[in-house]
């Protein structure tokens, strides 16, 4: 006889669309490759879009090395505006902002070289960068702020304020 197992709960329509919802004020787009003979492309940008609200003012490109993350961050005024580029990660969201509706919310999104994506993160909206690949992952940032030497808008939390682990996911 089989152990009684637990059901699947469905992320996804039967159009591949998420299921989950978003915490207030994230936006997801996912991006469109192209590929032919020669190689491929992938628009990172374009104001069209409707996911970057500020203009283009800062852009940065970072990595997260195989099984490592970066986080928990966020932001007082600055908005992170992320696209993938390659490897494999997974960007987790908590809502810390007390008048949100979502307050408190969890996403876990995962976007990769096969599924490249841009994410823009409000502020007061903090995120952490794991890479759950095996080689070196690397995304571009074009946060709406430029970054501030003198006086970086980024605040740290410690990891046992938010209810996530990294190695387990959603909860402790």
């Amino acid at each position: 006889m089989l152990a009684e197992g637990t059901k699947d709960t469905s992320t996804v329509t039967a159009s591949g669309e998420r299921i989950e919802r978003l915490i207030d004020g994230v936006i997801l787009r996912y991006a469109v490759l192209q590929t032919d003979e020669r190689g491929e492309i992938t628009e990172i940008f374009d104001p069209a879009w409707g996911v970057m609200n500020a203009p283009l003012v800062y852009v940065y490109a970072a990595s997260v090395r195989p099984g490592r993350h970066k986080g928990w961050v966020y932001h007082k005024q600055q908005s992170d505006r992320m696209f993938v580029l390659s490897g494999f990660l997974k960007i987790v969201l908590y809502d810390l902002r007390e008048d949100s509706p979502t307050k408190g919310m969890i996403n876990e999104i995962n976007l990769s070289e096969r599924k490249r994506g841009l994410i823009h993160i409000p502020p007061h909206v903090a995120h952490l960068v794991q890479n759950v690949g095996d080689c070196e992952a690397y995304f571009v940032n074009m946060p709406d702020r430029p970054y501030d030497h003198a006086d970086p808008d980024k605040f740290r939390i410690a990891k046992d304020r938010i209810p996530y682990s990294v190695a387990g996911g959603r909860g402790w």
